[in-house]
């Protein structure tokens, strides 16, 4: 699928924390009213998704020590697709944490449960993370969050 894949818009932004706010801006700029209509859910859901990619590529990567992160919207039929591309974690990958319960550690959690699909593939010594859209209707609950 990925080969019919446009990209709609990029941003490379410092790794700080503040940057996690214009990621969310960039994408509701980006997307409403162009691609997705203002009130849809599934804008709220790629919001929370994109916050948490690149939450974490500030908090747990090479990009929040001094680097940066590249936030990239894509479309393609039936898709939307979020990335964010950090400056790398010394080879760590990230993985959805089983048994989280804390305040911390159920981010990727909260992305398998939103997103239609999500991965993530080497970028040089970086990480891309990825996260598709197909609509509210398409998702489908992976990873229970919560009690």
């Amino acid at each position: 699928m990925s080969d019919e894949l446009r990209v709609l818009a990029a941003l490379t932004l410092p790794g700080m924390n503040r940057s996690v706010a214009l990621t969310r801006r960039f994408l509701r700029d980006t997307l409403v009213p162009a691609h997705v209509a203002a009130r849809a859910g599934v804008l709220d859901d790629m919001v929370l998704v994109v916050d948490e990619l690149a939450g974490n590529a500030v908090r747990h990567t090479a990009s929040g020590r001094g680097g940066t992160f590249t936030v990239t919207l894509l479309r393609g039929p039936g898709v939307l697709r979020v990335e964010v591309v950090d400056d790398g974690a010394g080879g760590a990958r990230p993985s959805v944490q089983t048994g989280a319960c804390g305040e911390s550690g159920r981010g990727l959690c909260i992305v398998d449960a939103l997103a239609v699909r999500w991965g993530h593939r080497p970028h040089g010594r970086g990480t891309v993370v990825w996260a598709e859209f197909a609509g509210p209707q398409a998702r489908a609950n992976r990873c229970p969050v919560g009690p």
